[in-house]
């Protein structure tokens, strides 16, 4: 049997994210800690890591965001999944997470905190699964949905160009 994106959703008991895609919380570090940074991100307390698991299918989409904390991409299976970062100087990189090509594609990557990102399958007939794990844990407090206006007056780069969930 190969498995297909709606054997995952359901196995998984995946639903969908407001990013895009389908996801499930698998572990939240039971603990809460002070987290103490030089430029103090974080309000209170947070959890010290998370982790979920992530589903994107054909032509859906994880539009551009960004983070207070440092996100690890961990790919599972399925089609390759491209990144697209920009960082607050403007420099963008386009990752590729897969096995597709062992020469070109990263089974993990790590986006730093406060970095522009989005998400996308390089072959939009497939599905692609991933786990993402959060350092300190996730926490909607921390998650920054970009405006594709807004996004491309501050960077001009034609890749924000419907990568976006909000106009």
């Amino acid at each position: 049997m190969i498995p297909t994106p709606e054997f995952w959703i359901k196995k998984l008991d995946l639903v969908p994210h407001p990013e895009g895609g389908y996801y499930r919380e698998v572990y939240r570090s039971p603990f809460l800690t002070e987290i103490k940074t030089p430029d103090v991100r974080y309000e209170d307390n947070r959890n010290p890591g998370t982790s979920i698991y992530y589903l994107l299918e054909k032509d859906n989409f994880s539009g551009f965001h960004r983070l207070k904390s440092d996100e690890i991409w961990h790919f599972y299976t399925g089609s390759d999944i491209i990144i697209h970062q920009i960082e607050p100087s403007g420099n963008y990189t386009k990752i590729l997470l897969g096995t597709s090509d062992p020469e070109v594609c990263h089974l993990q990557h790590i986006i730093p905190a406060g970095i522009w990102f989005s998400a996308e399958l390089a072959d939009k007939s497939g599905y692609g699964l991933a786990g993402c794990t959060v350092f300190p844990g996730f926490d909607f407090r921390d998650f920054e949905l970009g405006s594709e206006k807004e996004l491309y007056e501050q960077f001009g780069l034609e890749v924000i160009m419907g990568r976006c969930r909000l106009p």
